[in-house]
């Protein structure tokens, strides 16, 4: 004879049953990443790209747990070509896509417009790259940003064209992009300050090829140091022309103009210590060997070099996972203040962000380029 089950008691083992299914399945955790990974910088977009790709997989790999369950993270990628208009589109399919949080983007000048987007949806934004004071003066909540901004970058290289580098008289040129007017206007401001005379401030685009008007004019000024902000697909072309217009100052820029592809570009142009470029990052000595170890598990991965910002994204994408298992659960809203608070050790150095969002203690690398494609390091300053 088959005992009755109370249906109160069927429904409560069901409902068990069903729990321990659910706590089973794992827990898919959706990156949303977005970069330029077409056009002229496509190079640094696929180099961002690839560091949080590395991430995912470590994660994956270690079989990470939120709130009891198995974490599979995903990455969903977008193409936002370095355009405004794109990133807003880019950040809006993600924000529908139900992503769990975003690293990107690449430029200051797409990471802007889409915090907003973001932040309206209540999805944690960390920026790898973006250098532009203004991305973390909005006020959102959900904005981050993994390096040290223009104020810092532009400064510091507005008083070593001074100080260091004995500059008097000086021309500033910009690609009328946020990031690049951004860090001429922190250079300019800064060598002004520290003593040097601005000849001139010229103007280009992220598009332009053609410099000889611009060089034509700035030979004639005759300055010690020629500052460019933006990009390495025009400083590269930039610097050939320089040489062949017989222009003798010296090349400085932030971390548009400061990357490995920079002497490829140029095209056999660059003469020993003839560009002067800082990077918004950099590490100390105690973080020197696991920088190194990144660097030679991406050439193993990638088949290429690193290019400047893939150790931020792959340190963004394990910090934003950090914060989500010490939260109990990768809903924006519950690993948000965790994110916010948080101190995540990383291959950069430590992961953690002021109230605006800007990281605590961002630091700055000098470099210069020797033996037409080294690209050796000066200083590093905080």
């Amino acid at each position: 004879m088959n005992p009755v089950i109370p249906a109160t008691a069927l429904a409560a083992s069901l409902t068990l049953a069903h729990a321990s299914a659910h706590a089973q399945e794992p827990l898919v955790v959706r990156i949303g990443h977005v970069a330029a990974t077409s056009g002229a910088i496509a190079h640094l977009g696929k180099d961002n790209e690839n560091g949080v790709r590395m991430a995912l997989d470590e994660l994956n790999a270690k079989g990470v747990s939120i709130g009891g369950r198995k974490a599979k993270f995903e990455l969903l990628a977008e193409d936002d070509a370095a355009d405004p208009k794109q990133g807003t589109a880019a950040a809006q399919k993600l924000v529908d896509a139900k992503v769990n949080g975003v690293v990107g983007h690449l430029n200051s000048g797409t990471a802007i417009p889409a915090s907003r987007i973001y932040a309206d949806a209540g999805i944690p934004q960390i920026a790898p790259s973006v250098t532009n004071p203004k991305y973390t003066a909005q006020g959102f909540k959900t904005t981050f940003r993994m390096v040290a901004n223009d104020a810092q970058l532009g400064g510091t290289l507005g008083r070593y064209a001074v100080q260091q580098l004995k500059a008097k008289k000086v021309v500033v040129i910009d690609d009328r992009t946020a990031y690049g007017q951004g860090v001429a206007a922190e250079f300019e401001k800064a060598a002004k300050a520290a003593g040097a005379n601005i000849a001139k401030h010229e103007f280009t685009s992220d598009k332009a090829t053609d410099f000889t008007a611009i060089l034509t004019s700035v030979k004639a000024a005759k300055p010690d140091v020629v500052f460019f902000g933006g990009m390495d697909a025009v400083a590269g072309p930039m610097l050939r022309q320089m040489k062949q217009l017989g222009v003798k100052a010296k090349l400085m820029g932030g971390d548009g103009v400061c990357t490995a592809e920079l002497p490829k570009l140029a095209a056999g142009s660059l003469a020993d210590d003839a560009v002067v470029c800082a990077i918004a990052g950099g590490v100390d000595a105690s973080q020197r060997a696991a920088l190194d170890k990144f660097k030679a598990d991406y050439k193993k991965r990638f088949g290429t070099e690193v290019q400047i910002y893939s150790p931020y994204t792959y340190d963004a994408t394990l910090a934003m996972a950090d914060a989500m298992a010490k939260a109990g659960s990768a809903e924006p809203a519950k690993y948000l203040p965790v994110l916010a608070g948080n101190a995540y050790k990383g291959v950069t150095g430590t992961v953690a962000f002021d109230a605006r969002g800007d990281i605590k203690n961002g630091a700055l690398t000098l470099y210069t380029y020797r033996n037409g494609s080294e690209r050796m390091e000066l200083a590093v300053v905080r």
